[in-house]
């Protein structure tokens, strides 16, 4: 049952880093582990009998956990490593699968890309060289999260494009929804920066498997992969060398 409740605590981890509502899940069930681990374990073979995390296992949950807290703090650099330690010295072990997940989101960082790849613009037009920095939103209409994390970021938008923070929000239009809904969207919530339809390759690029998702671009590069809830004005700010 400890095996169970590790396996399902790692895939939440890693959700929780594009989904801050899940980190109270997370916490419930590291809860639920402590006391599992906790209890006194059953004669080895006998019914019931739990198989306890071994030091390769509880050694790679540490710097699994620690990835996550780098992730959750913008600092993918620092993030990357610890995710390429833990898979050279514990590759074989439960949290191998989830750090590999993560590994692939946070390989984005470092790619070099020049333009936006966009089918058409719903509202405004930018490219990659406006500004000093773009940040970039992947959103549907049909999301939820989208609804309330994409408005947020007119807010960032106005603070900062006057010292040089570009911002552009890209959708698939999937799901039956058309760009008239998209277009309604934009109005109810007062929405003023640029908005394109794209085709799936700049997704795929970034590693963009759930939305909402993020990412800057500056000086040709992608210098940060996150979800947009996880923005601070110091990250904006490091950005724009401000």
């Amino acid at each position: 049952m400890t095996r169970i409740f590790s396996l399902a605590l790692g895939a939440l981890l890693l959700t929780a880093c594009a989904d801050p509502a899940m980190e109270a899940r997370v916490k419930t069930l590291e809860e639920k582990i402590a006391k599992l681990e906790a209890a006194p374990a059953a004669a080895p073979g006998a019914p019931g009998a739990k198989a306890a995390p071994t030091p390769e296992d509880q050694a790679a949950i540490e710097l699994y956990r620690k990835a996550n807290e780098q992730f959750r703090a913008g600092d993918n650099a620092a993030a990357k490593q610890t995710i390429a330690d833990l898979l050279a010295k514990y590759g074989s072990t439960r949290v191998a699968e989830p750090a590999k997940r993560l590994a692939d989101q946070l390989s984005v960082v470092g790619k070099e890309i020049t333009e936006l790849k966009v089918q058409d613009w719903i509202q405004g037009n930018t490219s990659l060289t406006t500004g000093k920095a773009t940040l970039i939103v992947f959103w549907e209409v049909w999301c939820p999260h989208c609804k309330e994390e994409v408005p947020k970021l007119e807010a960032t938008y106005e603070k900062y494009k006057g010292q040089g923070l570009n911002l552009v929000g890209l959708t698939k239009i999937t799901k039956g929804k058309t760009p008239e809904d998209v277009k309604a969207f934009l109005t109810e919530k007062s929405l003023k920066y640029p908005i394109g339809h794209e085709d799936g390759s700049m997704s795929e690029f970034f590693g963009v498997s759930g939305v909402p998702a993020a990412a800057v671009v500056k000086g040709g590069k992608v210098v940060w992969r996150g979800h947009p809830a996880q923005i601070t004005d110091a990250m904006i700010a490091g950005w724009l060398g401000t």
